[in-house]
């Protein structure tokens, strides 16, 4: 049985999944050649530490997951619409399922945080970490 972390990440990862266009990894590597359609590479981070309730005990807690999202096209305008369409489809998937099938509480997107990718000889990357926030309760932090 998987840990109710666990659960909710790979729920967000089936839902990413789901998206038409990007290639989709978790905790994956940066790979030699990003996909004409764009690459999303979630990150399980960091659930912070939670609100502890008791009687009976539950942990809230207000996970950080991120997504990094990546394109590479020849041109900055093509970047840009492949990026920002990208950004569109995972906050329209986010907010028609904000409970992850009923998995978790509530799920919601912050700003996107811009990454800068300068590799040489390659025409250039628009890159960025878009913070996912999972909110859940787990009668024990290690379940």
């Amino acid at each position: 049985m998987a840990t109710k972390r666990e659960t909710v990440l790979q729920a967000l990862f089936t839902l990413l999944s789901g998206l038409s266009g990007p290639t989709v990894l978790r905790n994956g590597n940066l790979p030699e050649r990003i996909p004409a359609g764009g690459m999303i590479i979630l990150r399980d981070g960091d659930p912070g530490e939670p609100e502890v309730l008791m009687s009976p005990p539950e942990y809230v807690y207000e996970h950080r997951a991120d997504a990094d999202v990546l394109v590479d096209a020849a041109t900055p305008a093509a970047r840009d619409t492949i990026f920002d369409s990208i950004m569109l489809a995972i906050g329209n998937a986010i907010s028609t399922d904000r409970t992850l099938g009923g998995l978790c509480d509530y799920a919601e997107t912050a700003a996107p945080v811009p990454v800068d990718l300068i590799v040489e000889g390659a025409p250039g990357f628009k890159a960025a970490t878009l913070p996912i926030i999972l909110h859940y309760g787990t009668p024990d932090p290690l379940s």
